[in-house]
């Protein structure tokens, strides 16, 4: 005859606190709206359609989408955040199988938030979300070059 000793009552019980934990933050989370990602409120108050092409050294050429000007060339190794968000765009238009020839839309809207928008697959980036440092770089391409909207 075997004899076993009880399973310890300490970690049920600290499993049961961190599940109710975790479900009261979850419903406190939803039914206060924080942590969610949400539109602004506003408009649109300016907005480009920016092409970005590889260039052969590592840059990236920076094009006016109406036009196809060169706006500007970011040099290579510089704008990291720049090119990380890019590359993330550029991920989920070829996993939907659209090329990279279609514009991308910068945005500014009425209360300050900077976006960047694919047309192509419905992604926007809240790149004000980033900090002040890495929108500038973007929104700079919204008055940088000839034209200016």
């Amino acid at each position: 005859m075997t004899h076993q000793a009880p399973f310890p009552r300490a970690p049920l019980i600290a499993v049961g606190v961190l599940l109710t934990a975790a479900i009261l933050l979850a419903a406190g989370g939803s039914l206060t709206g924080l942590g969610k990602t949400r539109m602004p409120e506003g408009s649109v108050v300016e907005s480009r359609e920016l092409v970005f092409v590889d260039q052969a050294d590592g840059g990236v050429g920076v094009y006016d989408g109406a036009t196809r000007e060169k706006i500007t060339v970011m040099a290579p190794g510089t704008n990291g955040f720049l090119r990380a968000t890019l590359r993330g765009l550029a991920r989920a238009r070829h996993l939907s199988g659209i090329g990279s020839d279609a514009p991308f839309r910068l945005m500014t809207w009425t209360d300050g938030h900077i976006f960047l928008e694919d047309p192509a697959t419905g992604r926007l980036v809240a790149l004000d979300a980033f900090g002040p440092t890495n929108a500038h770089v973007f929104a700079e391409l919204l008055h940088e070059g000839s034209q200016t909207r």
